[in-house]
């Protein structure tokens, strides 16, 4: 990886056997994250690395995914360009407007929005949300919002889901309810 390592950050999962350890690195024109997930589900274990550009606006330009789920090989590129995003090469215009990717088995892809919620107020993007078994990759709607302590309330509108997100300087996700932890 090039560029200068900015931050590092070690989850532990709580849902389920895992970790993630992830390097935030500064660029010329931007960030890039680079992180390695091993977990188990109920397909069985996934060893996934990432890569996620990112530019200066603190927007995603692309992701690699590779690595193995469940006993098969991973190798996935998300990439937003003039035309819009493609996965794998192939234009996705379902995924028009997405700011980011979402990657599901992660909290390191919260850390663009996270980067660009006001000190005071409320964010709303959509992400290309890639989860797995699949891999599937669709939109999710998100919601962003500054609280005392230091809290950030996360909702994604798809799902229904809600929680209060406890972040470090950096963006990274501290504490995820039920889901990550930093050792911090």
């Amino acid at each position: 990886m090039s560029g200068e390592t900015v931050a590092t950050i070690h989850w532990r999962a709580l849902d389920r056997d895992g970790e993630d350890k992830c390097r935030l690195a500064r660029l010329d024109q931007g960030w890039m994250l680079v992180g390695h997930a091993r977990f188990r589900d109920a397909t069985g274990w996934a060893a996934l690395d990432y890569v996620i550009r990112v530019g200066a606006d603190w927007c995603t330009t692309s992701a690699d995914i590779t690595g193995d789920y469940g006993g098969d090989a991973v190798a996935l590129r998300l990439a937003r360009g003039e035309d819009g995003w493609t996965v794998n090469e192939a234009l996705r215009p379902d995924l028009a407007g997405a700011e980011d990717v979402d990657l599901a088995f992660t909290p390191a892809t919260n850390l663009m929005p996270l980067n660009r919620v006001p000190e005071v107020g409320r964010l709303e993007t959509t992400s290309a949300w890639l989860r797995f078994p699949g891999p599937q990759v669709t939109p999710l709607t998100q919601a962003y919002t500054r609280e005392r302590g230091g809290l950030v309330r996360y909702e994604a509108q798809e799902t229904e889901f809600e929680t209060h997100l406890s972040v470090d300087t950096h963006g990274f996700v501290t504490r995820y309810p039920g889901l990550w932890e930093a050792d911090v």
